[in-house]
């Protein structure tokens, strides 16, 4: 798929397919999302898949009831790694890594397209709550949910005028 047409076909997936995803197909995109730009090449950030129901369904209470997390047959949580950032210091820590798990996060978004599967950013959830859930270390902070499967809808991108969002030289 062209990257372009790869940026035009990219949805927010909520309905899922009772279809499974095998575990390379998941292994290949969190190898091309590791590929995704990262400060100082530190790669703060790590993946937990999630492909236990009952780990889900908490994953979705904890997500405010987002309940379509539980019907993704695998959900990728990418974490910043407060840990591996240090050499940046505190604005390593507060934004570096976010931004690295963020831009990983879209190359999972667009890597997925190439295996005609949806994904959805979920960045709504109690973030205390997601890292009990996952047993993460204190160095680790889960940035978002993405859950992954075969799409059973296909919704349009409603999307605002390109010059409403465009600013020359000032705001």
């Amino acid at each position: 798929m062209e990257l372009k047409e790869t940026l035009a076909k990219r949805r927010s997936i909520r309905n899922f397919l009772p279809k499974d995803v095998d575990m390379e197909t998941v292994i290949e995109i969190i190898s091309y999302a590791n590929m995704a730009p990262s400060a100082g090449d530190l790669q703060s950030r790590d993946f937990i898949v999630v492909r236990d129901d009952h780990t889900k369904e908490e994953l979705s209470e904890a997500a405010l009831g987002q309940d379509f997390i539980m019907e993704a047959p695998v959900c990728i949580v990418v974490c910043a790694n407060l840990q591996r950032i240090s050499p940046y210091g505190k604005r390593g820590r507060e934004l570096y890594c976010i931004q690295d798990a963020s831009a990983s996060i879209d190359h999972i978004l667009l890597a997925s397209l190439d295996h005609n599967l949806g994904t959805c950013w979920v960045g709504a959830f109690h973030e205390e709550r997601v890292s009990d859930i996952l047993d993460l270390p204190y160095y680790a902070r889960p940035v978002a949910i993405v859950p992954m499967g075969y799409p059973a809808v296909l919704p349009p991108p409603p999307r605002m005028n390109i010059k409403k969002l465009i600013h020359l030289e000032k705001w």
